[in-house]
């Protein structure tokens, strides 16, 4: 049995594609709703609500937990992986993130190499990064990016309005003209020159990937972080079959929220129509 962190609903889009690619293995999904948003949070109150939401999902049975959250990846991932799960008492547990995918996909360069590797310490590339406030002031992309590939140049643009917009579910035409402002800004800054590669750094941004690609110059690659992400764990699960054993005694997805679960049901159906009831978190624990 997996876990799937996500501080809101983003992360449906996600799970989504986990779901999909693996069949035979159940999810918990646990939304972190009652604290949501983090972006305006400490990064110390971001760590401690993502250990916290992390240590449920593992109490439940989920010996893995994947955070489908860019700002809780690119706050929080480091210190639970180096700090609390030597410590925590869950031997035997991991905790994964969006962002070493993301980037090992953007660099063609595994995570576990973090200095300059021929050929890619030559790359030139032009790579854009979408996002939200906290995770582009984070610097996350750029300077990962750049370990990898120092040459890579990187251009973030912050889409301020973006994700609130899509959970809202406000209408296309609206939604199509905050993308085409962010767009319009990251080219300004490029010059005109179009990138070689555009990540979507917000798993919201997956359910309007096709207005990026209509506004985005057509040589520009969009790389999606659900289809990323369902890649790089297939690979992980391959090296680590242990953490694809166990279920959850017979229900493949259960959805669960620290919110109102009567208030959350109607906007997640946003990122997953067919989507289960969610049930309050507090049940299971």
């Amino acid at each position: 049995m997996i876990g799937v962190f996500d501080s809101g609903l983003g992360g449906l889009t996600v799970l989504r594609a986990l779901v999909a690619r693996f069949p035979a293995l159940s999810f918990v999904y646990l939304g972190d709703h009652a604290n949501v948003p983090y972006g305006n949070r400490p990064s110390d109150e971001v760590f401690e609500l993502t250990r916290a939401c992390v240590e449920r999902l593992f109490r439940l049975g989920c010996r893995l937990v994947l955070l489908g959250c860019n700002t809780a990846t690119a706050v929080a991932a480091r210190r639970l992986q180096q700090e609390w799960l030597p410590v925590g008492g869950y031997a035997g547990h991991n905790v994964l993130g969006i962002v070493a995918p993301t980037v090992e996909a953007a660099t063609q360069t595994p995570w576990a190499i973090s200095t300059p590797q021929y050929p890619q310490k030559y790359n030139t590339d032009l790579i854009a990064v979408f996002g939200t406030q906290r995770t582009i002031a984070s610097n996350v992309y750029p300077q990962e990016i750049s370990k990898r590939c120092p040459l890579v140049r990187v251009v973030q643009q912050v889409c301020p309005e973006l994700a609130g917009a899509i959970e809202e579910d406000r209408p296309t035409p609206e939604l199509d003209r905050i993308v085409s402002k962010a767009v319009d800004d990251l080219m300004v800054k490029t010059g005109g020159e179009a990138p070689h590669r555009a990540i979507l750094g917000c798993t919201h941004y997956a359910l309007i990937e096709h207005l990026f690609r209509e506004h985005l110059p057509s040589s520009t690659r969009i790389m999606s972080q659900p289809q990323i992400v369902a890649d790089s764990l297939e690979d992980y699960l391959t090296r680590h079959p242990e953490y694809a054993s166990a279920t959850n005694d017979g229900e493949r997805v259960l959805f669960l929220t620290t919110g109102e679960p009567e208030r959350i049901n109607a906007r997640a159906r946003i990122f997953w129509p067919d989507i289960n009831q969610f049930k309050s978190a507090s049940d299971f624990l």
